[in-house]
């Protein structure tokens, strides 16, 4: 103890000397920073963004975004969530802890955060199976997704619905069949119509399922009855392996809905997306009917876990897209170089959010599963407990709701 204390007396004794040391002016630095006011940071700025295509529109949305600097700290934090939460579930799946269906969502960060940052919470939302960002975004929990997807009584659907089954408040999921959420997003917003609410839905496919036929007589139905509806294709440019190229006659998804106006928007940019959603909200809520929406995005990660992504395309191009257009890269440049924040200030919210996610995925692989008595729950809600049978007609299950 006493070496210690003529030690710590010895550097203070020594003075500027120390400055000298290498390392010493990293540590300045670090000190000015920490104490550095937030008044330095400007509180808004305003950007411009890319013109969207418009289909039976006389105008689009517009082409300047402001943005404050506590959106854009939101926005980065919740991107980054999702993205290391991403990259955490493709590490549990290689370790064989996820199992089954896995459709990551790294590098479309912008699409759900950007349509949720320009919607109500009362609104509601529906998509396909890649829907990880959605859940989080509609307010599931990283605890609750990671939970989901490795089977635990703690997951947002207690364990029984994994990657593609996840649910929240105004959030119906999710869905694993290809396109079959579209005519069920028209049925929520002629719900919100019938009901007189000031409400929407956002009905989400991608581009593999954008030439089904379903999704031709939704886009009719839709019309006639003036549904407060968004149809939103995320474009990632691929379904499953097949360029949008090799797959459809016309790429233009926009104007799919021919008699249905449409907007096609830079989905990598958070403010085009919010921008043109808010847009596209307000069509809808002045009984215009419904709207389209194309994101023009793109996925890092294969199909999904059993797709390497690099059969159908190159490693260069999926680097290209990563160091020219990555929207939190965006964001990020966006905030540093209006003064909206720093590199200091960004690198401890990336520190918070690997924090997050590790703990997280403890709880996710700690978690028991549900016992199997539990089975046949959750059927219906709120009606009485009635028998399920299992898969012989003399094992049965008691369903709970």
């Amino acid at each position: 103890m006493r070496k210690m204390l003529l030690a710590a007396l010895s550097r203070v004794l020594q003075g500027p000397a120390a400055a000298a040391r290498p390392g010493a002016v990293s540590e300045a630095a670090r000190v000015v920073v920490a104490t550095r006011n937030y008044a330095d940071f400007a509180s808004e700025a305003t950007f411009d963004i890319k013109k969207c295509d418009v289909h039976r529109l006389e105008e689009g949305p517009p082409i300047t975004a402001v943005l404050t600097r506590e959106e854009g700290l939101h926005y980065y934090k919740t991107m980054q969530t999702i993205r290391r939460m991403e990259l955490k579930s493709d590490q549990l799946y290689k370790q064989k802890i996820i199992r089954g269906f896995c459709h990551l969502y790294d590098g479309q960060e912008a699409c759900c955060v950007g349509l949720e940052a320009a919607i109500k919470s009362t609104d509601h939302l529906i998509t396909a199976y890649r829907a990880h960002g959605y859940a989080f975004t509609r307010g599931t929990s990283v605890r609750e997704i990671l939970a989901e997807l490795t089977g635990r009584r703690g997951g947002c659907a207690k364990g029984k619905g994994g990657s593609m089954h996840m649910y929240a408040k105004n959030f119906y999921g999710g869905n694993g069949i290809v396109g079959a959420q579209v005519p069920l997003g028209a049925g929520i917003a002629l719900a919100c119509k019938f009901f007189g609410k000031d409400e929407i839905c956002l009905t989400l496919y991608g581009d593999g399922a954008a030439n089904q036929g379903q999704i031709f007589e939704t886009y009719n139905m839709a019309a006639l009855w003036k549904l407060p509806c968004i149809f939103i294709c995320e474009n990632n440019r691929y379904g499953m392996g097949t360029s949008v190229e090799r797959a459809a006659a016309s790429t233009d998804y926009y104007k799919r809905g021919d008699f249905i106006p449409g907007i096609r928007v830079d989905g990598m940019d958070i403010l085009c997306v919010r921008e043109a959603t808010k847009f596209a909200a307000e069509h809808c809520r002045s009984g215009k009917g419904p709207i389209l929406m194309e994101l023009q995005t793109y996925r890092y990660h294969g199909h999904s876990m059993s797709d390497p992504g690099i059969s159908y395309r190159t490693r260069e191009e999926i680097q290209e897209v990563r160091s020219k257009s990555d929207p939190i890269t965006l964001l990020k440049d966006r905030l540093v170089n209006n003064n909206l924040s720093n590199i200091e200030e960004l690198k401890e919210i990336d520190v918070e959010v690997r924090k997050e996610i590790e703990e997280a995925a403890q709880f996710a692989t700690t978690d028991p599963e549900p016992p199997l008595e539990e089975l046949g729950n959750h059927i219906y809600k709120n009606e009485p407990p009635f028998e399920v049978r299992g898969p012989s007609q003399w094992i049965k299950y008691k369903s709970v709701g």
